[in-house]
């Protein structure tokens, strides 16, 4: 009887282990962007200081799940004054909005690949999205396009100033 209670109380620990929350790789993650500039250039971008639960199993999607956030304020595109300006009302609004987060509500199998749909809160705004990612060598990849007007992030001119579609890039890597 000793040896059925040690067998289960093995596999619950193996299970909780399992499912244990993947600690992010802050050093490595970030998220980059790429937007249109005056119709002409294109502007780069990354976000840094990802944190959350990432809890991903390949074995078992549906008790996988992400809820992960990064810090506003880390905008980075290179230019100090632009940088600024981005983090102003006019764009982010960084000190009213301090993080953007993804937290997910589905995680599926799709054409050998994998896609994740979720809430995305920006500037205040939820929205639903889907990423479509990989995870190999503990890192999830991702790429999505962003509305940038549905989350109220900068004004509508046009989309000449700024482009109103912006190509995202996560780059989430976990330590094992």
């Amino acid at each position: 009887m000793k040896t059925i209670y040690s067998i289960i109380l093995f596999i619950a620990t193996l299970g909780f282990t399992f499912f244990q929350s993947q600690t992010i790789d802050n050093n490595a993650s970030e998220v980059s962007f790429k937007i249109s500039n005056l119709g002409l250039n294109t502007v780069k971008g990354t976000f840094k200081n990802m944190s959350g639960t990432f809890n991903f199993n390949s074995a078992d999607l549906e008790n996988s799940n992400f809820d992960i956030c990064i810090d506003a304020g880390t905008i980075d595109t290179g230019n100090k004054k632009r940088d600024t300006h981005l983090r102003s009302e006019d764009f982010f609004e960084v000190e009213t909005y301090p993080t953007i987060c993804f937290e997910s509500t589905s995680i599926i199998k799709q054409e050998g690949k994998y896609l994740t749909k979720g809430n995305l809160t920006i500037h205040g705004v939820t929205k639903i999205v889907e990423i479509p990612f990989e995870f190999t060598n503990n890192t999830f990849s991702g790429d999505f396009e962003l509305e940038r007007l549905d989350y109220n992030i900068g004004e509508d001119t046009g989309t000449f100033m700024v482009g109103s579609t912006a190509k995202i890039t996560i780059t989430c890597v976990v330590k094992s």
